[in-house]
């Protein structure tokens, strides 16, 4: 009988603790407060990509100031658990929350209403809201608002990518490949901004380049993008522009059997793995602690989206660790300079019509062969 009670109780307590499970969380704390809060995607704080480098940005402003800092990660992948993890950032002190990612438009659509006094930095887009209003499909409309106490911060992901193809050519490859995990708008800039410079460096050394071009649906590691990538590499691609997040690994591993090579995304990842030649980075990092101390200083620009470009040095190419045989520093400065001061200007416009908006670019050094998966 005793050891049946034994086992009730056991059983008991499980339950209760599957029913009051809460979003991860994680800190550098057992204080019961916490000023700065991060917001996780859908993917992990050492993705060593977007989570990643945003999270960074807050320990070191955390680090440098003396504030108490957390990261929470949603159980789910919807509008429902990131306002979840808000609720309970907000609860536990937060006055700043730092949310990465195109996913949270409509959550800090909603959030930055119902906590006016808490300060979001949304990072790659601006909030959306229902705009009361439907399409012919029955679909809501959402429309960009910003409220005074949220900031958007935007990236000119083309200039980072035209770095990229820029540098992959004049390093000597002629035939590349561009793999973006979903068809929004980082990811596109991204993309085309890597043909553009792609076809500036095949003008310069007189060749004919080929980019293979296409859209995962998915910013998560799979044996089926590692096939594809495999597949690339088979067919004589020598690099693969893994826009893609979590994803991007996949491709490395492709490229690490193959013997190729990858350029990372958003942050250096050259620590990732050998097989990664450069990085098309966005300063993350120094963006999101830059925002934060404005907030303390009184200098917060609410209200606002913020597109962060070359000029002032927020994207570029980690030269220090970059493994170019033939590109070498000085030239990159020289294109840099050029991208800075807009001697070159790279387009951002598209329609999410891949196939036109690639046509629309002019291009006539690069072919570039399109193979959309899906498209957002």
């Amino acid at each position: 009988m005793k050891k049946f009670l034994s086992l009730l109780m056991v059983g008991v307590l499980a339950t209760g603790l599957v029913a009051c499970k809460k979003p991860a969380t994680n800190s550098t704390s057992d204080a019961s407060k916490f000023e700065l809060a991060l917001i996780t995607d859908v993917g992990t704080i050492d993705d060593k990509s977007f989570n990643q480098g945003s999270w960074e940005g807050v320990v070191q402003y955390a680090t440098a100031n003396k504030k108490t800092h957390k990261y929470y990660q949603p159980a789910a992948k919807n509008e429902q658990a990131y306002l979840d993890s808000i609720k309970l950032a907000v609860e536990a002190g937060a006055k700043v929350v730092v949310t990465p990612g195109f996913l949270f438009e409509s959550a800090i659509g909603k959030a930055q209403a119902l906590y006016p006094e808490v300060k979001f930095i949304l990072i790659d887009s601006t909030p959306k809201v229902d705009s009361g209003k439907k399409n012919e499909k029955g679909e809501v409309i959402m429309e960009e608002k910003i409220a005074s106490n949220t900031v958007a911060i935007l990236y000119a992901e083309e200039q980072s990518g035209f770095l990229a193809g820029y540098a992959a050519v004049k390093d000597g490859k002629t035939k590349l490949g561009y793999m973006g995990g979903m068809a929004v708008p980082a990811v596109i800039k991204f993309g085309y901004g890597y043909l553009q410079g792609a076809e500036v460096a095949a003008k310069e050394n007189n060749v004919d380049v080929t980019v293979d071009y296409t859209y995962l649906n998915s910013f998560a590691a799979s044996p089926d993008i590692q096939t594809k990538a495999s597949a690339w590499y088979q067919n004589g691609v020598e690099v693969i522009f893994a826009a893609a997040g979590g994803a991007g690994n996949s491709v490395m591993a492709a490229a690490d059997s193959a013997n190729k090579f990858v350029i990372g995304v958003d942050v250096d990842q050259s620590s990732e793995s050998k097989t990664v030649i450069t990085s098309a980075m966005k300063e993350l990092k120094k963006s999101v602690n830059d925002e934060i101390a404005k907030i303390y200083s009184n200098k917060f620009e609410g209200g606002k989206s913020l597109v962060l470009t070359a000029k002032e040095n927020y994207v570029g190419l980690p030269l220090a660790t970059s493994k170019f045989t033939k590109f070498n520093k000085e030239a990159y400065d020289a294109i840099y300079a050029k991208v800075q001061k807009e001697e070159i200007k790279v387009s951002n416009a598209f329609t999410n019509n891949t196939q036109a908006d690639i046509t629309a670019l002019g291009l006539t050094k690069v072919k570039v062969n399109v193979s959309v998966a899906a498209t957002k």
